[in-house]
């Protein structure tokens, strides 16, 4: 299935049924009246957030949603029948945005939630409701209002513990293969992951969702190489793993390249947790000082691991659940909800 993480949709609620002009007549009764019903109300537009959906490849090939319109009402007081409800089933972590993406109008954090986005209108009332004691036989209905119309714009953000940040070739789909089941695609070139993968790893007990995204270069925030567009797929994330290559010859460099996208990026990202992890320790010789030089450049400490011989793996597994835990003990947050 393709990876499709934003896409813009048009949703309309369905249109409010028109009330009746209707007048009672039945045989042997003298005096009838007016009887006619209201109209049905108009479907509303809700998104819900589902379990087993990890794309939003379906919108790309469908953009516009509309909720059914209420039937009209009838002759001896009845109602028309409401519109049919439309519902949006999005994966979870979708962000929905209004057109000009500067609202967010619903985060859909959990499974089962869900937000009404549009109101359908209300059916018009029918000629029994303008009866009084000086207009015994009224005969105008009022017709059912409109619905209302958006354009908005879905954007998913992966719900992981940990996400992997680093330049391209620097081992994050290496050490995503090592420690979960997920396969991500594994080569000697740069951007070999195009787009963002999710992995299961588990430490002394513990489960741990780890993010993996293309590699950042430099300019990344004005659109050199793949840009940071994936970058929002690890704002939800406790903890960040930036992975060093061990074999570069300017580690100090790399780090601050990366750091310097995050800060241009914004959300906070920068200011982050972080593991500094050290890679592909196996295939450098002077792994110690380089670790000293780029523990010195970040400040803390720089860890030395190699997935494809597993040396380091699990303290750092270990010391992103210490972060996780510490982050998330007392993280309990809200659902936003929006009304139009």
């Amino acid at each position: 299935m393709k990876f499709l993480d934003q896409a813009k949709i048009y949703v309309r609620s369905g249109n409010g049924g028109n009330g009746a002009v209707s007048f009672r007549r039945e045989k042997f009764i003298e005096h009838g009246g007016p009887d006619g019903g209201d109209g049905g109300r108009g479907g509303d537009v809700w998104v819900e957030a589902v379990e087993g959906l990890n794309t939003l490849i379906d919108f790309r090939y469908q953009q516009h949603f509309r909720a059914g319109a209420g039937d009209g009402g009838s002759g001896r007081n009845r109602t028309g029948a409401d519109g049919k409800d439309t519902v949006l089933r999005v994966p979870v972590g979708t962000v929905v945005l209004s057109e000009d993406k500067e609202r967010v109008l619903a985060d859909m954090t959990a499974a089962g939630q869900r937000v009404r986005l549009l109101k359908g209108g209300n059916g018009g009332f029918g000629n029994q409701r303008f009866k009084s004691s000086t207009n015994q036989a009224p005969r105008h209905a009022n017709p059912g209002l409109q619905g209302e119309e958006l354009a908005i714009w879905l954007r998913l953000k992966l719900i992981a513990d940990a996400g992997l940040v680093g330049l391209p070739n620097a081992g994050k789909s290496t050490f995503l293969s090592a420690v979960s089941a997920a396969k991500p695609k594994v080569a000697d070139y740069p951007f070999t992951t195009l787009h963002p993968h999710l992995g299961i790893a588990t430490v002394d007990t513990r489960r741990i969702v780890i993010a993996d995204i293309p590699g950042l270069i430099e300019g990344a925030s004005e659109g050199i190489g793949i840009g940071d567009r994936f970058l929002g797929h690890i704002e939800r994330c406790a903890v960040l793993l930036h992975l060093v290559d061990g074999t570069s010859d300017d580690v100090v460099g790399d780090f601050q390249t990366v750091d310097r996208e995050l800060e241009l990026y914004g959300a906070d990202l920068v200011d982050k947790p972080r593991v500094v992890a050290l890679s592909k320790a196996d295939a450098t010789l002077d792994a110690e000082d380089k670790r000293a030089a780029l523990a010195e450049a970040c400040g803390h400490e720089v860890m030395l691991i190699s997935a494809a011989t597993g040396q380091g793996v699990t303290d750092v597994l270990r010391a992103l659940a210490r972060v996780i835990r510490n982050e998330r003990t007392d993280d309990t947050p809200e659902e936003p909800t929006w009304q139009p």
